[in-house]
């Protein structure tokens, strides 16, 4: 048995999507890892859009949503998928938790040929609870 943690401890961290980043981690260098990180990204910004997560009015929003697109684009990412991760990223900005959960669902399906399992159903798991 495990003693209970001293009063001056942290808390051991959580982490939001370890699938996601551990496929960005074991992927080889180009687009595996790239099309990981990116969707990596995309999921952050969508799970501040949960609701009682973040205030939706949020100035900070749009500079982080401004910031991710301007390093998304420097990514080599296939075609198919570039369009989906914009609107995701892009509709972020506005905090609507469904329209994100649309975008994100349409992110999975394209990148569904680069992400493993586990990857795919933290995205489908954060649209899903994104939707109610």
């Amino acid at each position: 048995m495990q003693s209970p943690l001293p009063p001056y401890a942290l808390a051991a961290p959580t982490f939001p999507f370890p699938h996601l980043a551990g496929l960005a981690g074991r992927a080889p260098i180009g687009g595996a890892r790239e099309v990981a990180l990116a969707c990596f990204v995309a999921a952050r910004l969508a799970a501040e859009c949960a609701p009682g997560v973040a205030d939706p009015e949020d100035p900070a929003r749009a500079a982080r949503v401004a910031g991710a697109k301007g390093w998304l684009g420097t990514l080599t990412l296939p075609a198919e998928l570039r369009g989906p991760l914009l609107r995701c990223v892009e509709s972020t900005a506005d905090g609507s938790a469904r329209a994100v959960a649309q975008e994100l669902t349409a992110l999975a399906a394209a990148g569904a040929s680069y992400l493993d399992n586990g990857s795919r159903a933290e995205l489908d798991t954060l649209a899903a609870t994104l939707r109610t």
